[in-house]
């Protein structure tokens, strides 16, 4: 195919979609010299080729092909093959390009680039974005169950876009416990990132080796660089460093962990007996640990004078929908109850498939009565919900957490595990 030029700037996940397309079509796709984000693609010869001056973008060798937008350029390079064969592949494969953009991109961003600095931090914010992405990668790694690649036998422009899409998230949020429960995604991105075209474009890949921790202070350096300009003045530079010692960083959001509940209202559990069983501690082995370690820690450590397991079915099953409503209708219960997460924990599974479908789980919190009632602001969503008290030292109760915290199993009508999510 013939050569063309490619603008962009360094490590721009959305040009490797591209970049990678051209290592398997052969196409001689050279990178600008001396782009310069900013300054380059605001210039005015840039943006009299390309007037929305973004980036990537693409200019054929005989400058009569000027594209933009990632999912363009990658299949303007690729070779036939890889768009697909027929109309029905070719459909499938801009299927799962589309879906890439709508539910993978946005939920990955929101995730990763506060932790980067890119982004403010907001705890709700990050952790519903955390939820989204999980949630659509179950449904990847059920799709790759008994399937190499994404659409057919090889690799296709599919699989190239989904993977770089997720390049940051492995890179930077998710973690090996979280991974591990992603199977079949792991084995497939793994199997992507070794491919010789592949690797030529990026390297070794490095995936994520620990949970991330936020750091406030990249999102301040980032942002006064921004300011800047990206360049200081060296002499002023040193000027400013005195006095940069003396002076406070801006607040930061305050972040809530494990360790520090909210501030700004009483717990309606502080009414209640602390007890021995320490939330924050099997919060953490749960999130570390494969359930082969956690579960065993959470009764050995479990407190049945002071805290007490509940079950909990969805009322109404008949009303529930696509699988993907039904999960907003956990994640928006979670969101509802966040000032509950101190002192309560909880797994929540969807059995079935679209339009057949339940939804319960296993709920632990401090207290031997329905914690909501301890609270007005917690009580929109119980009533919708059938609740029983376990008994902790039956194995009916042992049965149920080894379910519902391993994620395994049917319900009652036989229908199989689907996805979950965990209120922590």
């Amino acid at each position: 195919m013939a050569a063309g030029v490619l603008y962009t700037y360094p490590e721009n996940f959305r040009a490797y979609k591209a970049l990678i397309a051209a290592q398997y079509s052969g196409t001689d796709l050279k990178i600008a010299p001396n782009f310069v984000f900013g300054e380059t693609n605001k210039s005015a010869e840039f943006l009299k080729k390309f007037p929305a001056g973004k980036v990537p973008a693409y200019e054929s060798a005989d400058g009569k092909v000027l594209l933009t937008e990632s999912n363009a350029i990658a299949y303007y390079v690729s070779t036939a093959a890889m768009r697909g064969a027929d109309n029905a592949t070719a459909a499938r494969i801009l299927q799962w390009a589309s879906w890439a953009d709508s539910e993978l991109l946005p939920a990955s961003c929101a995730w990763v680039f506060p932790y980067l600095g890119i982004m403010p931090f907001n705890k709700q914010n990050v952790e519903r974005a955390k939820s989204d992405l999980l949630a659509a990668l179950r449904l990847l790694d059920a799709h790759l169950l008994t399937r190499t690649f994404l659409v057919t036998e090889r690799v296709s422009l599919a699989d190239i876009i989904v993977f770089t899409t997720l390049l940051h998230a492995f890179q930077y949020v998710l973690e090996p416990s979280t991974r591990a429960s992603l199977a079949n995604v792991q084995r497939w991105f793994l199997t992507l990132s070794q491919q010789p075209p592949v690797a030529k474009v990026l390297g070794p890949v490095t995936l994520c080796a620990a949970a991330p921790v936020y750091d406030p202070k990249k999102f301040q350096e980032l942002s006064q660089n921004k300011k800047d300009g990206g360049k200081k003045d060296k002499k002023m530079e040193k000027k400013e460093q005195p006095k940069k010692k003396e002076e406070k960083p801006a607040p930061a959001e305050p972040i809530e962990d494990f360790d520090e509940g909210p501030k700004d209202s009483k717990d309606p559990f502080d009414s209640l007996p602390k007890g021995t069983f320490n939330m924050d501690d099997f919060k953490r082995c749960y999130s570390n640990e494969d359930e082969a370690k956690s579960i065993p820690y959470f009764w050995e450590k479990f407190d049945p004078e002071n805290y007490s397991i509940w079950y909990a079915e969805y009322k109404y099953p008949q009303e529930l929908a696509k699988v993907f409503m039904s999960c907003n209708l956990i994640t928006g219960m979670f969101q509802r109850l966040d000032k509950m997460r101190k002192q309560a924990f909880a797994s929540v599974c969807l059995f079935g498939s679209d339009n057949d479908s339940t939804i319960s789980g296993v709920w632990v919190w401090r207290g031997h009565d329905l914690a909501f009632q301890l609270s007005p602001d917690w009580q929109i969503d119980y009533e919708s919900y059938d609740w029983r008290k376990l008994d902790p030292a039956s194995e009916e109760t042992k049965q149920l957490v080894q379910q519902y915290f391993s994620w395994t199993g049917t319900d009652k009508g036989g229908r199989p595990f689907n996805q979950g999510k965990i209120f922590k």
